[in-house]
């Protein structure tokens, strides 16, 4: 599917791919260097780092990513030796805070800031009715450090306008199947059109 869907995506310095955990799970590092070969622009290795971070950032970094998540409930450790060696590495440092409660808490604890700070409703939650990403933590985190925030989880056109509404600078949207289970792009429609009325949305 990756090879018939990136050609159909706009380049545009606005657009980053991700590869996403399941599917860097079953395709491996040979996955990313396949993306690498297809998209020239940023590309983000979203492995959910919970353990071994200057292994799997390195790896990463070899297979071509420019940026690469780790858990925010990952041990304390984990991310701090995370954050150095992606600044050793010279690639983005993303902290995804999929099931924190106070991202705020965590990001106290660190001896570094990361790059960006992803607010995260996952997949699972998504079908919940009333659960939503958690804005209210931009303006505390934007208060004290400098990073980014990303919005991930569920963002559909209208999601996508109301993240940057709430301060969000990077929205994350999914390519869906088209069973309408989850919000995104569904594969049924216009890749190109829709990535280019996602940025419309935004800008």
């Amino acid at each position: 599917m990756v090879g018939t869907l990136l050609p159909r995506i706009p380049q545009n310095s606005r657009i980053l791919i991700e590869a996403g955990t399941p599917f860097i799970k079953r395709e491996g590092m040979n996955g990313l260097r396949y993306i690498r070969r297809l998209w020239p622009g940023l590309l983000v290795a979203d492995m959910k780092v919970a353990d071994g971070a200057v292994g799997e950032v390195f790896m990463a970094r070899a297979a071509g990513a420019d940026a690469i998540t780790v858990l925010g409930n990952a041990p304390l450790e984990t991310l701090n030796l995370f954050i150095n060696e992606c600044r050793r590495l010279n690639m983005i440092s993303m902290i995804d805070m999929i099931g924190v409660k106070d991202p705020l808490v965590t990001m106290r604890l660190l001896k570094f800031s990361p790059d960006v700070v992803v607010l995260h409703l996952g997949r699972d939650e998504e079908t919940t009715r009333g659960k939503l990403i958690q804005y209210r933590h931009v303006n505390r985190i934007n208060s004290k450090y400098p990073t980014l925030i990303s919005a991930a989880g569920g963002v559909d056109v209208r999601g996508a306008r109301s993240a940057i509404f709430n301060g969000a600078n990077i929205v994350v949207v999914n390519v869906v199947q088209a069973d309408g289970r989850l919000k995104g792009i569904s594969t049924d429609e216009d890749i190109g059109l829709m990535a280019r009325k996602f940025l419309e949305t935004i800008e």
